[in-house]
């Protein structure tokens, strides 16, 4: 850790300068093990805070000042003041920050200027919400500097406000809760509806979680994320017209989405099934996994890759691909596409005496396939945002 102190404060001293009280915060990426588009329809997800990670360094100004860097986007200095009403600016990743500025001060939070270094190892666009964990390293910084606290749940809820007004995406609550309050050695099996938690064991030398990048522009996602949406709220109106309790997708049984097949449109139908569908395997995962009975979770990841794939239309030939490749490796329990789609992430559960073996066979596979090495890595379950130093 003390490398990756004194690496950020070189950075830092470049960008603004030596002196005064420097302040170090990190922020995890995350991994969805199963639960897919079922966040936003009020459902089940099952995700884990990663290893990599977006690292802030901070220290405060004595006016009212924000001037931020990235290493990830060189060039594009970010600055804006905290008084009046923050407007979207420019560049389009700083929008994350100043979206978190205005949540937060628009809670009542006093907050103070800071001059900020932004650094990642989580790759932006991967689909290892990249974006959550800015927000969540930002609004960390600026409550830091200002000496304040707030609870995880809110602020939770606050970053994702800034990512719907901001950053125009309309995401769910799950990247920045698990961002927010991962747990070492767990993961977590979030109610998106009430936003309850239970933490899962999992045991690093029973099982590790490895993550293949396709290296996939995603520039499908955020538009046909916007479309699953609408999708799903099209189907909740028909399910709600024969059964008014109906709130969500989360509401409605496979009974019921046997009966409407031929009535609802094939479409809507489809996408619906996957969410219902979905919401079962990852409760149930989470118990398997709970159990440590790792081969019957890892088939219920295949079945979500599956729907994903074919109900929910989400995946894509390089996802595929991975998926197949990891499942012809001896000791690789499941695999499945992860986050939005379109490109971004496979992840797989894996026996630790496998992890090197699938490395080598998705490396060199997917490059001779598609002319190009995936980015893979192992990961274990690490700890939510916060200071370091």
């Amino acid at each position: 850790m003390s490398d990756v102190i004194a690496d950020l404060r070189a950075c830092f001293e470049a960008s603004f300068g030596a002196g005064g009280r420097l302040y170090f915060i990190r922020a995890p990426g995350r991994v969805n093990l199963i639960g897919e588009h079922t966040d936003y329809n009020e459902g089940f997800v099952f995700p884990m805070a990663i290893e990599p990670e977006v690292r802030v360094a901070c220290r405060p100004r004595d006016d009212n000042r924000v001037r931020a860097v990235s290493t990830a986007f060189a060039g594009e200095p970010e600055e804006f003041v905290l008084s009046g009403r923050i407007e979207r600016g420019a560049a389009a990743w700083g929008n994350y920050c100043r979206g978190v500025a205005a949540m937060l001060l628009g809670a009542g939070l006093p907050l103070c200027g800071m001059d900020a270094l932004i650094s990642n190892t989580l790759p932006p666009g991967g689909g290892l919400s990249s974006s959550a964990a800015l927000e969540a390293a930002f609004a960390h910084a600026l409550l830091t500097i200002a000496g304040v606290d707030i609870d995880a749940g809110r602020l939770a809820l606050l970053c994702q406000r800034a990512e719907h007004e901001y950053a125009g995406t309309p995401c769910g609550i799950m990247d920045q809760t698990i961002v927010i309050s991962g747990r070492t050695g767990h993961a977590m099996l979030l109610d998106c509806r009430d936003l309850s938690r239970q933490y899962v064991p999992l045991d690093g030398q029973d099982v590790r979680v490895v993550i293949a990048d396709t290296k996939v522009p995603r520039s499908l996602a955020g538009s046909e994320y916007a479309v699953r949406r609408k999708q799903c709220e099209a189907a909740v109106e028909y399910f709600r017209a024969g059964s008014p309790h109906v709130r969500s997708l989360r509401d409605v049984t496979m009974r019921q989405i046997e009966e409407a097949r031929g009535r609802l449109d094939d479409v809507l139908w489809r996408r619906a099934r996957h969410v219902v569908s979905e919401n079962a395997r990852t409760t149930q995962a989470a118990v398997l996994l709970g159990r440590r009975e790792y081969e019957q979770a890892g088939r219920l990841m295949l079945q979500s890759h599956a729907s994903l794939r074919d109900d929910y239309q989400v995946s894509c030939p390089e996802l595929d691909f991975l998926v197949e490749e990891s499942m012809n490796v001896k000791g690789v329990y499941g695999a499945r596409m992860t986050g939005g789609g379109f490109g971004g992430c496979m992840v797989a559960l894996v026996q630790p005496r496998s992890v090197e073996a699938l490395n080598e066979r998705l490396c060199a596979a997917y490059e001779a396939k598609f002319g190009r090495r995936p980015g893979v890595f192992a990961t274990t379950a690490t700890a939510g945002a916060g200071r370091i130093a």
